[in-house]
């Protein structure tokens, strides 16, 4: 459906010119956004010229999608404005903020929370389709730099007022912050587990919405405050980790930045690395290699001399997965060497925090093998996977099947069919035990290098192994 302006759309040509997208191009663009989301969008080429030469505006998420796919190929979020498309539904800005003052972060933070629940209440991704498309990388670039620049508030103590609200204002305590403490570290379990996309990972957004919001609009001394908001920042950090590994780019990327908020509240500098390597981690996966090594070396720069050995390890193996990702195999290999010796020089008795207990040598061997896989090194490759893949566990499931779709790819190029193919199937039996958009797509990977042997009967037994959990729901 669409509803007519007066005249054409001039700022809709001239953004598409720019960009050098076609009307065809963004037709396809729009449709392939809004099927990432579970929509089913069938524009073409006559349907984007009624928008520039009539006016026409489409109704939905389709604005969104359009300025999102401009954005794409432009490398820089589009306003609705600059296409000419502002009197559309406005997609909300909630959670790109980042807030110089403790009071508004609060209120930046709890609003993204109230808005999942709202989200989810709709049905089918609610309120996150009307979101669709919104990733752009360049929206880190504020968050880390002031986090870099002021790494810790100077106070968060917060007294509410009778009357600013309904009821008895709460008076927030350490046993308050202790439960969600609790929640976060069984949310980490079960995603580890499970995936993201299992039901009880979604009951994440849940508890911040419903514990940690009440919470951070309570009353709370300094030293109350400060653990609370490092706290909520787990939570929120976890609830973006789990968007990312279901897809939801866009959801991911609002609660980061608000995990990185209160995690400068919480004057707590490993957690904020940590939430910048998970950020770091997002935009390399999304092909943003350069901008994944600024997001990691961000970690990096300011724990020097705070965080343990073994963090330290993971910030250098994460600026290893970037620097692999934009092809620079010297200062991958470099970051390598320096995470290795990190985790060398790391002691059972260090005083490393609860988040970092996934990992250990074997996760090092794990991403060390996909830095090789993308600097097209499978030997490399087959060496480092052989480790990780040494003990397997029940506990981290995704990760095992990650690991053994990379080890399917290592075979391959090493001309071993029969072992690609081997491993392959038993990724797939993980795959489909958890909910992972993330495996999935890897899945699909391995699937697509695995074409120019589609003949081959091993290949085609994995491609029906595979089709149950390609075509499931996302």
């Amino acid at each position: 459906m669409s509803r007519e302006q007066r005249g054409p759309n001039e700022k809709l040509g001239a953004v598409l010119a720019l960009a050098g997208i076609s009307n065809a191009g963004l037709a396809r663009r729009v449709n392939d956004l809004g099927a990432q989301r579970g929509l089913t969008l069938r524009y073409d080429k006559t349907s984007v010229a009624r928008w520039v030469s009539k006016g026409m505006v489409p109704q939905g998420a389709a604005p969104h999608l359009i300025a999102a796919a401009i954005g794409q190929k432009l490398g820089r979020p589009v306003p609705l404005h600059e296409i000419g498309l502002a009197d559309a539904d406005p997609a909300p800005e909630v959670g790109l903020a980042f807030p110089r003052d403790v009071g508004q972060a609060v209120r930046s933070a709890t609003e993204l929370y109230r808005l999942d629940l709202a989200g989810r209440r709709a049905g089918g991704g609610g309120i996150w389709q009307s979101l669709a498309g919104s990733f752009a990388v360049s929206a880190y670039a504020t968050p880390a730099s002031r986090w870099l620049i002021t790494p810790a508030d100077s106070s968060v103590a917060r007294e509410v007022n009778p009357g600013e609200g309904s009821g008895a204002p709460l008076k927030v305590g350490h046993s308050d912050v202790q439960k969600l403490r609790e929640a976060a570290e069984d949310a980490r379990r079960w995603d580890s587990k499970y995936g993201g996309g299992d039901w009880r990972s979604s009951m994440v957004p849940e508890c911040l919405r419903v514990e940690a919001a009440p919470l951070l609009l309570g009353s709370y001394s300094d030293e109350v405050g400060r653990a609370l908001f490092g706290a909520s920042a787990e939570l929120t950090r976890l609830a973006g980790w789990m968007a990312f590994d279901t897809g939801q780019q866009e959801a991911a990327q609002r609660y980061y930045i608000q995990a990185l908020r209160l995690a400068r509240a919480a004057a707590d500098v490993p957690l904020g690395g940590y939430v910048l390597a998970s950020m770091s981690l997002q935009a390399t996966y999304r092909g943003f290699g350069d901008e994944g090594v600024d997001l990691a070396q961000a970690a990096l720069e300011r724990n020097r001399g705070l965080a343990t050995a073994r963090t330290m390890s993971f910030f250098r193996l994460v600026e290893a997965r970037a620097h692999a990702r934009a092809s620079d195999a010297q200062a991958a290999g470099a970051a390598l060497k320096a995470a290795e010796g990190w985790l060398e020089r790391s002691r059972e008795g260090d005083n490393d925090p609860s988040w970092l207990g996934f990992y250990s040598y074997d996760r090092f061997a794990a991403d060390a093998a996909e830095c090789y896989r993308d600097l097209k090194a499978p030997r490399q490759v087959r060496r480092f996977t052989e480790q990780a893949l040494s003990k397997p566990t029940e506990e981290f499931v995704r990760s095992h099947g990650l690991r053994l779709v990379v080890s399917a790819v290592a075979e391959l190029e090493s001309g071993n069919l029969d072992a690609a193919c081997e491993q392959g199937v038993r990724a797939v039996e993980v795959a489909g035990r958890i909910s992972s958009a993330r495996t999935t797509e890897y899945v699909k990977d391995l699937l697509h290098r695995l074409e120019p042997y589609g003949d081959e009967p091993r290949v085609v037994e994995l491609r029906e192994r595979a089709r149950p959990l390609l075509m499931a729901p996302a």
